[in-house]
């Protein structure tokens, strides 16, 4: 009796065990089914994306590496500056880039970088044909450019409609990297709203990053969702070597078409200027002006004549919304304010000597070009005190030319001081947040700090203003 009930045990047991390695196995064939299935999505749209070839009639100067694949070139050219290219006898098209064709007009999207400078713009089709275009608008400052063809019936893209894009979700790119044409990759989101500032230390884009194999060539084609809308355009990796390294960034789509639409109608793009410098706030800036946890947009200077000058907008002020839209990072604001319509009035939330207030101004336009920070100071012998500075008065010629109303130098910073940061050179003109016009200023305020709490300090870096914490020692 026993043995039939151990035998029957075992029989069961049996069973499961093989039901088990059953439900594996057809559980394998679904999870496979469930990956995403990007050929219908490719038949369809595969047609309106575009290579993109340029001529340039002027023999361009020496000086930049030598590749050997031609299509490199691309690369080169987003850490060279223009023309340094190879010596050639005569104008022939290089193969830089991709694009894709908006609607049935013949506009056709791709990256400002990869038709900068050409005299010549050449677009070929999945069909083989080639098509010289015009280009209708450039925008260095999103890195977008505005062709037209003169064609009928082209294929077209679907473009998203919203900004709900998710990270982690599904996407696909179409290019031609290397000048492979109609190469396909696909991938993930993974982050968005990445700030990448220019060489003029401008971020008016809030960028999709994608683990999207992204290459030399794909610059200005299509990013693809699941539902084949296109939700960016492909325009820069990060890479040592010049090749794919597991992180792209994509413009989104709604920034796109923003431009788009100005460069249409005008052929050219406007954006909102509040006229700020801003820096990131850290815990120990949080702190010292008295914020709950390190957020905002702090302003270490504010623009002579700017719309944040005549709106009241003052140096310490931490900016902690734009339109009822919350700054997380200083990086936020650039985003908000490019996007808003110049001459328009903005609500700003900012916290000022550790009170909410809220400002309104009308914002400015931006101006075409950057404005350089350049310029250096001398330093000489000056006092000590209890913070680890040794300091000086700042010269009458030298506050003119830094456009401010006294201050000390820093002659040389040691413990605390060196720790925050301070660098001889340096010039102090606020500490915790009260004005420093000179040696006696600077020694009133110092001998008021409370002892083990972080103070915030603004100095002007060559020419740059910008605020430390310095933690006033025991």
């Amino acid at each position: 009796m026993y043995m039939d009930s151990l035998a029957c045990s075992r029989a069961k047991i049996s069973i499961s065990a093989a039901a088990s390695v059953l439900a594996l196995l057809l559980a394998a064939p679904s999870s496979a089914a469930a990956l995403p299935d990007f050929t219908e999505l490719v038949e369809k749209y595969a047609p309106a994306v575009v290579n993109i070839s340029t001529v340039r009639n002027t023999p361009a100067r020496r000086g930049r590496p030598r590749s050997r694949n031609e299509e490199l070139d691309e690369f080169f050219r987003r850490f060279f500056p223009p023309g340094e290219g190879r010596n050639r006898g005569f104008p022939r098209p290089q193969s830089l880039g991709s694009g894709f064709v908006l609607d049935s007009e013949g506009y056709i999207l791709t990256n400002n970088h990869v038709v900068e400078g050409a005299d010549e713009i050449l677009v070929r089709f999945s069909d083989r044909r080639e098509l010289i275009a015009e280009l209708i608008g450039a925008d260095p400052r999103s890195d977008l450019a505005l062709l037209k063809v003169d064609a009928s019936s082209l294929p077209t893209v679907r473009l998203a409609t919203s900004d709900d894009l998710k990270v982690g979700e599904w996407v696909l790119a179409i290019g031609s990297p290397f000048g492979f044409d109609y190469s396909v990759t696909a991938g993930i989101v993974s982050a968005k709203g990445r700030s990448l500032p220019t060489e003029l230390n401008e971020n008016y884009v809030p960028f999709i990053q994608t683990d999207v194999a992204i290459n030399p060539g794909n610059s200005g084609g299509p990013l693809f969702n699941l539902d084949g809308e296109v939700v960016g355009i492909n325009s820069q990796i990060y890479s040592n070597s010049g090749g794919f390294m597991g992180v792209s960034f994509a413009i989104p789509v709604s920034i796109a078409m923003e431009v788009v639409a100005q460069l249409k109608e005008s052929g050219r793009v406007t954006r909102g200027w509040l006229g700020v410098v801003i820096q990131e706030v850290n815990s120990d800036l949080a702190e010292s002006f008295g914020l709950d946890r390190p957020h905002g947009a702090l302003v270490s200077r504010v623009l002579e004549g700017s719309p944040a000058e005549h709106g009241g907008i003052e140096e310490g002020d931490v900016i902690t919304a734009f339109n009822d839209q919350a700054i997380d990072l200083s990086s936020d604001l650039p985003h908000f304010v490019g996007r808003t319509q110049a001459g328009s009035e903005a609500k700003l939330d900012v916290v000022r000597a550790n009170k909410e207030i809220v400002i309104r101004l009308n914002i400015g336009e931006l101006a075409d070009r950057g404005e350089t920070i350049a310029g250096r100071s001398t330093v000489g012998e000056g006092a000590s005190s209890r913070l680890g500075l040794t300091l000086e008065n700042v010269p009458d010629n030298a506050a003119e030319r830094l456009g401010i109303d006294g201050g000390v130098r820093v002659v040389a910073a040691a413990g605390v001081a060196a720790e925050s940061g301070m660098r001889p050179g340096d010039v102090i003109t606020k500490l915790n947040n009260r004005e420093v016009r000179n040696l006696d200023d600077f020694a009133e305020i110092a001998d008021e700090l409370t002892s083990g709490r972080s103070v915030a300090v603004l100095v002007i870096r060559g020419q740059a203003p910008i605020f430390l914490a310095l933690r006033v020692p025991e």
